[in-house]
């Protein structure tokens, strides 16, 4: 599978621009099984040796505007959570499927899941530096289902840098394309930014219930941590996704 062509830049002008900051990627493996059963017809799940992946993904958005308008404060800055897997389609195209956002802010949720049809929620949360350790939390309000809670304390570790193809990190962090659901048909969106630099991380406490909240079976285990300070992204359009052949 081609997992380059993706994060090279679209033709034509990005629909609008954000930055990312201060991400934790935390992974559990997931039963193949499981995921199948929420994930929409035409997409296939992208498996790691084998293996599939629920991730969920704690970081803070900054400066999301139009293409056509500035950062706008108290509009343009807020803190987000998603819940995602990894797919393809005919072996091609890898990309992120979103079973749930949670966001902060409520007029971004709105604008999100009328212009682009992804399943968002709006929340309560907030990032607090304690020392060297940073505690996220959150927890929904609107709409359900609930309760869909997610709370970790974690610390930054030593950096690795952009994660090399092939390897795992790669895998789950280099991700460029996203899939939605559009009147029942499938749409493919797609953003363009610099490789993630990426961080080892530990976390010291995790609890979430926003997985079970998607329909898949609670988390087990010690996940698999990663952390980046972040990068600038250029967000394009949703198209209809061409029907593979």
């Amino acid at each position: 599978m081609d997992r380059r062509a993706p994060t090279l830049r679209p033709r034509g002008r990005p629909a609008g621009f954000q930055r990312w900051r201060e991400l934790l990627f935390l992974h559990w493996e997931t039963p193949v099984a499981a995921l199948r059963a929420v994930v929409p017809p035409g997409l296939e799940l992208d498996t790691f040796e084998g293996r599939a992946y629920v991730g969920v993904v704690a970081f803070t958005m900054r400066d999301v505007t139009p293409w056509w308008s500035p950062s706008v404060p108290g509009i343009s800055n807020f803190h987000e959570l998603n819940v995602r897997t990894y797919v393809h389609r005919d072996d091609r195209d890898p990309g992120v499927w979103f079973f749930s956002l949670d966001a902060a802010k409520a007029i971004a949720v709105l604008i999100a899941r009328a212009g682009w049809h992804l399943p968002y929620h709006f929340a309560s949360m907030d990032i607090e530096p304690r020392g060297d350790e940073v505690h996220y939390r959150s927890e929904r309000r609107w709409p359900g289902p609930v309760p869909a809670r997610f709370e970790a304390r974690y610390r930054v570790g030593e950096p690795i840098g952009p994660a090399a193809e092939g390897t795992f990190e790669h895998f789950l962090a280099e991700r460029y394309l996203l899939f939605a659901s559009r009147r029942g048909e499938l749409h493919v969106g797609q953003v363009h930014h610099a490789p993630y630099p990426l961080h080892r991380a530990e976390v010291s406490h995790v609890e979430e219930s926003v997985v079970a909240a998607a329909g898949l079976p609670p988390t087990e285990g010690a996940p698999h941590v990663l952390y980046s300070p972040g990068v600038d992204v250029d967000i394009y359009a949703l198209e209809p996704a061409a029907r593979p052949g």
